[in-house]
């Protein structure tokens, strides 16, 4: 099994930044996607960002120019450090994983998720 920790989140100003942490623990696979999905109050979870094992990344176009996906391998760490946020970005944030090589970017494409972090962005 997969343990999948988040943490960074907090309550930030509009224009404000926040970097969020996701540690890692647990079987480890050759090729996997490590993903940030977000969900607002009454929303369905929609997906954020994306890094593959080789590092290769994709962003929801609402995170492209704002929010940076990155991972540190010998922490077994994926960040997200988002940038220039708006009360829109308001939700709380899950990391999740994906045992496969490509980019994944649907909710059920992923196998393993974390408890989530809250982001608060106040206007």
């Amino acid at each position: 099994q997969v343990q999948l920790v988040e943490s960074g989140g907090g309550l930030v100003q509009a224009g404000g930044s926040l970097r969020l942490s996701c540690a890692s623990s647990g079987r480890a696979f050759a090729y996997y996607v490590m993903g940030w999905f977000r969900q607002a109050p009454g929303k369905e979870r929609d997906f954020v960002a994306a890094i593959s094992w080789n590092s290769y990344t994709y962003y929801a176009d609402s995170a492209k120019g704002r929010f940076t996906i990155s991972r540190d391998t010998g922490k077994n760490t994926v960040y997200l450090q988002m940038n220039s946020l708006k009360p829109d970005d308001t939700a709380v944030y899950y990391c999740a994983l994906a045992n496969t090589a490509g980019i994944r970017t649907t909710v059920p494409e992923y196998d393993y998720w974390g408890q989530g972090t809250q982001v608060t962005v106040s206007s």
